[in-house]
């Protein structure tokens, strides 16, 4: 029965890959050289004034690719206004980087009006935090357009919450054509970056659902100085994900191996061999973490997104047309 399950996962993962590159298929790098040639150059200059005001929001930037992306594509509906909009959702609580993305659009607007989409926008902005922080560039493709639809509903049914397991974990990403190792990868993203108490409440007060246990597989220590930041009845208060909190490098998993990850999430990835040998072999010298994660964002990226003449290029990224 397990091998059974672990072939239906490949085979789906396999489906999916083809149907997301099919899919991207009206993507390309040249999308704007004639309409927007100057695009990408402005995107990366307000995301260079964004960093040096608040090296902080690299995470939070990175962050909405995946949190639009994870949710029926590429396609900026996370970025939509609204108490029933994504944005809303309790999957999203404490997303942030929507102010800055605006401050990119209304810059994008002013040398090309109404030509470059909100959700091509957050590619762009996602892959120059990376870089800006010390991670490794990759070729954005570019053409995708903006959803009319956004639905606070559609995000909480897909978006992993922080208490998965790491075949849960499997499972969700395989639902979105990305491999164990992807998914592995990914989680690399919280090398950058902060987090509500929210988030990481439930490895220290309720964890597997036990009101008032503490994940046993964290480090003591660790444990006591989350929970001095994060009182069990604060949600709000800020903890940075990993020490090295604005630079994009291995710490993370370094602190994962000691079993100093803040998420439920974090440590679900060495609770398993699998697991734990991916995240072992991703902080051995000459690591390939870093184009491995480039990688898989340029893959995520190329979602299902709209094109063509599908959905719309919003003028103010918070609002449909």
């Amino acid at each position: 029965m397990a091998s059974t399950g672990i072939t239906l996962v490949i085979l789906v993962s396999y489906i999916l890959f083809v149907a997301t590159n099919c899919s991207a298929a009206g993507l390309s790098t040249t999308h704007y050289s004639k309409t927007c040639p100057s695009v990408s150059a402005v995107v990366k200059q307000e995301v260079t004034k964004i960093l040096n005001k608040d090296k902080n929001l690299a995470g939070a930037l990175v962050r909405l690719q995946f949190h639009d992306c994870w949710v029926n594509g590429c396609d900026g509906s996370v970025l939509l206004s609204g108490s029933q909009a994504e944005r809303a959702a309790n999957s999203n609580f404490g997303l942030r980087g929507f102010t800055e993305i605006d401050q990119i659009k209304t810059a994008v607007e002013a040398k090309c009006p109404q030509t470059v989409s909100c959700a091509d926008i957050i590619a762009l902005a996602a892959r120059d935090a990376v870089v800006l922080t010390g991670g490794k560039s990759w070729s954005v493709p570019l053409g995708r357009r903006d959803s009319r639809r956004s639905v606070a509903s559609d995000a909480d049914a897909v978006l992993p919450f922080p208490v998965l397991t790491f075949d849960q974990l499997v499972q969700n990403f395989a639902a979105k054509g990305f491999n164990s190792r992807e998914m592995v990868v990914l989680s690399g993203s919280h090398t950058i970056g902060q987090t509500h108490c929210n988030g990481i409440a439930p490895n220290l007060y309720n964890f597997t659902g036990q009101d008032g246990l503490t994940n046993p597989n964290l480090d003591p220590a660790f444990a006591a100085s989350l929970k001095q930041k994060c009182p069990k009845e604060n949600k709000v208060n800020i903890v940075f994900m990993d020490k090295t909190k604005n630079t994009f490098d291995l710490d993370y998993y370094k602190q994962v191996l000691a079993k100093k990850g803040v998420f439920t999430t974090d440590d679900a990835l060495i609770t398993t061999p699998a697991g734990l040998n991916a995240v072992k072999s991703l902080v051995k010298p000459g690591s390939s973490f870093f184009s491995e994660f480039a990688t898989a964002m340029n893959k995520m990226s190329k979602m299902s997104p709209l094109t063509g003449s599908a959905g719309e290029i919003r003028k103010q990224c918070q609002f449909v047309n």
